[in-house]
């Protein structure tokens, strides 16, 4: 087991009108996750595949929304899009390192769409 807790969060909130997820932990941090980025890097084996070089790049979600958040016990949230995906478990610990690395990420993710020549809007 780690010596270091995992990060808890205390606060979530969704903005509609920002189609963005604000989230504060304990350890004193606080991202904004916006619904295009949580989707396109969802926990999903959709989108993750079952190793990392099966990552799927996932195109055309720059207009979507979140429509529900559902607790999972006490460790995660499933988050229901408008596109109807579902199926990621956003645990407190990936959507800390989903704040915490959410430039490099989303480079990543830019950088693929680009290599595989599709855009966020479709």
């Amino acid at each position: 087991m780690s010596s270091a807790a995992a990060p808890w969060p205390t606060e979530i909130k969704y903005s509609k009108a920002a189609r963005a997820l604000s989230i504060a932990f304990d350890d004193g941090s606080s991202f904004r996750l916006p619904a295009e980025y949580l989707r396109v890097d969802s926990p999903s084996a959709e989108v993750q595949g079952h190793g990392s070089a099966q990552k799927q790049t996932v195109a055309g979600k720059r207009n979507v929304e979140i429509i529900n958040i559902e607790p999972v016990g006490r460790y995660a949230i499933r988050i229901v899009f408008s596109d109807g995906h579902d199926t990621g478990l956003f645990s407190w610990t990936y959507l800390h390192e989903l704040g915490r690395d959410q430039l490099k990420r989303w480079s990543d993710y830019e950088r693929r769409l680009a290599a595989a020549q599709l855009g966020r809007d479709g």
